[in-house]
């Protein structure tokens, strides 16, 4: 780490994006956008006939996450054309739907990536209000008491041409939206109650002209940290890590790097900020990204100053990992699963995995949950040595990162939402 002492992260904390119940799951990845769940206990163990405490049909198709608030769920789906969008708000309880919102019906549907949906991005929800996306195709405000549309916006146009895939993020008074296409790369905050634009920010043009229009995509979801005192929004697009005050959209610092297409977002433990690149291209020609992880606590390019280790990488990694006690969890695309020390970025160990695993793995009372697109749900503990727990299954494909709440598990399928008990 060099002249960065060890001692300068005793200063550095996770800011969480809002103030939340602990029974709450309020965005992608928890109330703290970090796949922890706070609980002492959740399911190990079910199937499709056991510890089943309820399954709702969700109509459509959808890859969002479910968000969890004084026991509404809410998610959003759209037909597989995408010519109708709704957001659906389902009993926490029960598992009854209480909304099925019809929010936007474009008069133009753009083309996808044949794995994506026109419902990708998860909501983030607080008291009274959820706020859901689809990309290009809109943006809304929910009163979550009685259904009724706060507000709308309808234009904010990029080419996402593989379809959405970013998730919101509340922060202070701001609903912050990642908006980058191969046309514009855009990062948005919106006033939360009105829905106009407080600032918006563009990814730098000497990094990105450089870049074909495929390769300047991303997909990725935000998250804040506070270093020193100081509020970041860190943001890993294709072409460069960035780190944004949030007040403003103004850059702080940034890693240079990649030249195509980010998804998983950046992730934080003890002061270090770890993220994937977009792809690179090494001298035989083959295509690679990079897992980085970085000291925040700099200004201007900290390419060459701050990075502290480098591991290479397969391309297109969907999955966020979760960090739990300087231990890295993840599968990559080539279905290997591995917990990496967040440390050296040394592989601890590593196991290779059948089927493949885009939905993010979630963190419960010592336990790690990774979920495939079969429907295959893997329990292993946590730990320098692999324990597989168990092996479950529901039916239909999974693509959303699961809710851990209250001794319970969400997991919502291409054909269902579950909530799992014991």
């Amino acid at each position: 780490m060099g002249f960065f002492s060890l001692f300068i992260l005793f200063y550095f904390h996770i800011l969480f994006p809002l103030a939340s119940q602990s029974n709450d799951w309020t965005h992608f990845r928890g109330s703290q956008l970090n796949g922890m769940a706070n609980v002492e206990y959740a399911p190990i163990s079910w199937n499709s006939d056991s510890n089943i405490v309820w399954k709702t049909v969700i109509h459509d198709r959808g890859w969002s996450s479910p968000v969890v608030y004084n026991n509404q769920v809410w998610m959003t789906t759209a037909l597989d054309d995408g010519k109708k969008m709704f957001a659906v708000c389902v009993d926490y309880r029960t598992g009854k739907v209480i909304y099925d919102i019809l929010l936007f019906t474009p008069d133009t549907i753009y083309n996808k990536h044949n794995i994506n949906s026109y419902a990708t991005p998860t909501p983030c929800i607080e008291e009274g209000f959820v706020y859901v996306h689809f990309g290009r195709y809109g943006t809304a405000c929910v009163n979550t008491s009685n259904g009724k549309v706060i507000w709308q916006r309808k234009d904010i146009e990029f080419l996402d041409i593989q379809g959405p895939g970013s998730s919101l993020l509340l922060y202070k008074n701001l609903l912050i939206l990642h908006c980058e296409g191969t046309d514009r790369q855009l990062i948005l905050a919106l006033d939360k109650s009105t829905g106009q634009t407080v600032w918006e920010t563009q990814r730098p043009k000497e990094i990105y002209d450089k870049l074909e229009p495929i390769g300047k995509k991303a997909y990725i979801t935000p998250i804040i940290i506070n270093v020193n005192g100081r509020d970041q929004l860190i943001s890993n697009g294709s072409a460069a890590c960035i780190a944004y005050d949030p007040d403003t959209g103004k850059e702080i610092w940034r890693v240079v790097g990649g030249d195509d297409s980010t998804i998983s977002m950046p992730f934080c433990e003890d002061g270090i900020v770890y993220f994937y690149t977009g792809f690179k291209t090494d001298e035989e020609g083959e295509k690679y990204a990079e897992l980085l992880a970085v000291n925040p606590d700099g200004i201007g390019d900290i390419s060459e100053s701050h990075v502290i280790w480098r591991m290479r990488t397969p391309i297109l990694q969907l999955l966020t990992p979760v960090i739990k006690d300087g231990m890295i969890y993840t599968i990559d695309t080539k279905s290997i699963m591995m917990c990496i020390d967040a440390k050296t970025g040394s592989i601890i160990w590593s196991k290779r995995v059948r089927g493949k695993y885009n939905s993010s793995p979630v963190y419960a009372a010592g336990n790690i949950y990774f979920s495939s697109t079969q429907g295959d749900i893997t329990v292993i503990r946590e730990g320098r040595s692999i324990d597989v727990k168990a092996e479950n299954n529901l039916e239909g494909e999974i693509w959303t990162t699961p809710v851990i709440l209250e001794g319970n598990i969400l997991i919502r399928t291409s054909k269902y939402l579950y909530k799992i008990g014991s």
